[in-house]
This record gives structure tokens, sequence and C-alpha cells, in this order.
């Protein structure tokens, strides 16, 4: 049986432990977010300090030079908000 993946206004994210992936590996950008910190809130925990990074795709660039902006939120859908709109804008050569 095929997993579904989760879809966020129109891009897939992915999440492997504390990282999420926003985006698509065969489109010229990414967006990776890295969960730093969380705080336990009725058994749940919540991000409550999050890292953003908007990333070339390219495997021939330098893991270095991959980064294009970078960032830290305060809360997962603040960073997620920020990536998209980070991504849309890359994607759209702005």
């Amino acid at each position: 049986m095929a997993e579904e993946i989760l879809m966020y206004k129109g891009h897939p994210l992915l999440r492997k432990g504390n990282l999420l992936y926003y985006g698509s590996m065969a489109d010229s950008h990414i967006v990776m977010l890295q969960i730093l910190e969380s705080k336990k809130v009725n058994d749940i925990d919540v991000a409550t300090k999050v890292s953003v990074q908007l990333q070339l795709t390219n495997p021939n660039t330098r893991g270095r030079d991959r980064i294009l902006k970078k960032g830290e939120k305060p809360g997962l859908y603040t960073a997620l908000d920020f990536g998209c709109i980070w991504l849309e804008r890359a994607l759209a050569g702005k």
C-alpha cells in the first residue's frame, strides 16, 4: 500500500524526526525546517523554536552554498508560513 504524501499549499511536506522538508526535489528550491526547541502542552510536543532555510536542490552545489536564506521563528506555523513565502518567490524567480 503506497503512503500518501502530505501537501501544504500545493507542495509536499515530509518529516523525518525533527526535520521537515517543504517542496519537491524536482524543483530548483526547497525549504528545510528544523525544530530546535519544543515544550509539552497536554502531553503533546509543541515546537517553540524552529530554524528555516531556503536551499537549492542542485546536487552539484556545495552544501554551504546551497543555503540562500535562513532564520529562526518562534513556532512551527510561523516558520512554515515564512518558508512557504520564500519558496514561492524563489520558484517564481523573484
